[in-house]
């Protein structure tokens, strides 16, 4: 057999046009390995940064906005992964499961990617490659808050103590749990906010105050001059919070 007449053998047939359309890897696609993580990034590498301290005396995001219990940061300021605040969430819903309707709520978000380079690598040579997102909590900031169904089965305090406890085992951090009633932190100070404010104003921002061993210090939160001290005065409640 000639070569000639081997070639006449062979037939081409078209191929069909969904395997001539193929999907291409995007940046959107690979965002979806795993839900924590932001939809758009400015900078994929950034610095390693450090915890932040409110030095200036802001109390945001250290009490429940939503839910009726949650969890708060007892421990110094750290990192935490995008992997380990995903499996703290899973824990929750898994124990909330069997209550229908309750809710939950991550206060903090991983939008920091991290790069690591691999062992024994030299110095130099640029920044490594992305491993994954993470995001700087301070000391005070809530994590979770959990809550039931508006208007249906209540959430009950020892249901809502251990999702929370279990949650709590999956983060590298040592936790507080709080409900409603719980005041403000600015770092290892509870603040206790009264009814009727002593003084406001638009400069100087809101008084609070704290419970301290000698007694009651009232703190001027927030506004242009951040944290001062107004005076001190003798309470005559025996709860003291270390």
């Amino acid at each position: 057999m000639s070569l000639l007449s081997a070639f006449r053998q062979l037939s081409l047939n078209p191929r069909p046009a969904s395997l001539l359309i193929r999907p291409l890897l995007s940046h959107q696609q690979t965002r979806f390995a795993t839900k924590f993580a932001p939809t758009f990034v400015r900078h994929p590498r950034v610095h390693k940064g450090r915890a932040p301290v409110p030095i200036g005396g802001s109390i945001k995001g250290t009490a429940l906005n939503f839910g009726e219990y949650g969890i708060r940061i007892k421990s110094e300021g750290m990192r935490i992964s995008a992997k380990q605040l995903q499996a703290a969430e899973t824990a929750l819903k898994r124990k909330l499961k069997p209550l229908k309707g309750s809710k939950v709520w991550m206060r903090v978000f991983p939008d920091m990617p991290v790069c690591v380079k691999g062992n024994e690598t030299r110095m130099g040579k640029g920044k490594g490659s992305f491993e994954y997102w993470a995001c700087w909590v301070p000391t005070g900031r809530v994590l979770f808050e959990i809550a039931g169904e508006p208007g249906g089965a209540e959430l009950r305090p020892e249901l809502a103590r251990e999702a929370l406890r279990l949650a709590a085992d999956k983060l590298p951090c040592i936790v507080d749990v709080i409900d409603r009633s719980s005041p403000h932190r600015l770092g290892s100070l509870d603040i206790h906010r009264p009814k009727n404010l002593v003084g406001k104003s638009s400069i100087n921002g809101e008084v609070a105050s704290v419970a301290t061993a000698d007694g009651e210090l009232q703190l001027r939160v927030g506004g242009v001059r951040g944290l001062q001290v107004l005076g001190v005065e003798k309470s005559k409640s025996e709860d003291v919070v270390q």
